[in-house]
């Protein structure tokens, strides 16, 4: 399933704050939601305009494009999460998980800003594994209600889900020429063959062939006329 480039300007318009922010980046840079939830602040770089998924589908790492379009709404994202971490750090909090157990080696690192979760969780909870109190990411659940809702008041129909973003991205990025291969790199696909599955869906919506009504010729006007 792929939205069209309109279903797409009529979803992010009836977005905003951080549900812009997280549907910016699935459609702009291609994430898997799990991908986008599990952002760090350090995978980020503003004035490179690139995004680094860490241990993404098959624990692999990748590099991605950052929107030009989302750069402003992400800034001011950011000052509200580092806000919010200064404060459970001034209650005693603060420290992110840590991955591989670099918390063993480097045990600071996790109350570092940079180890933070872009999109963090609204409340602390309860590490079940340590026992310490932390702020998790945002969960699956909540991305997928915004973008749902936001469906909804943009009128699409189609069975869209978060994942739908990524599949339009990739489409769109075909139809306007970009390299295959170059596409299956900012995906993470290990074989190509699975990045050419979406050039059907490309020729589909790129070449649909033109009804024989719109083909009629004559000075009777047939698109006015009532069912």
């Amino acid at each position: 399933m792929v939205l069209s480039v309109e279903e797409i300007k009529r979803l992010l318009s009836h977005l905003s704050g951080r549900g812009l922010l997280i549907a910016q980046l699935l459609y702009g840079s291609g994430l898997r939601l799990m991908e986008c939830a599990r952002l760090r602040v350090k995978d980020i770089d503003v004035d490179g305009n690139l995004l680094y998924v860490r241990s993404g589908k098959g624990d692999n790492d990748r590099t991605t494009i950052l929107p030009e379009a989302a750069k402003e709404g992400l800034k001011r994202h950011l000052e509200k999460v580092r806000a919010l971490h200064e404060k459970d750090l001034k209650a005693g909090y603060g420290e992110a998980y840590m991955p591989d157990a670099l918390d063993k080696k480097y045990p600071n690192a996790g109350k570092e800003w940079g180890w933070q979760y872009m999109f963090p969780s609204e409340r602390l909870s309860v590490d079940p594994q340590s026992g310490k109190i932390r702020r998790h990411h945002i969960s699956d659940k909540a991305i997928q209600t915004a973008i749902g809702v936001a469906l909804k008041k943009a009128g699409i129909v189609k069975h869209a889900t978060p994942h739908t973003l990524r599949h339009s991205f990739v489409t769109h990025l075909l139809m306007n020429g970009v390299n295959i291969r170059e596409v299956q790199e900012l995906l993470g696909h290990k074989n190509v063959e699975t990045t050419m599955i979406y050039t059907h869906v490309m020729r589909n919506m790129a070449n649909a062939p033109k009804s024989p009504l719109d083909m009629l010729i004559g000075d009777r006007d047939y698109s006015s006329r009532d069912p």
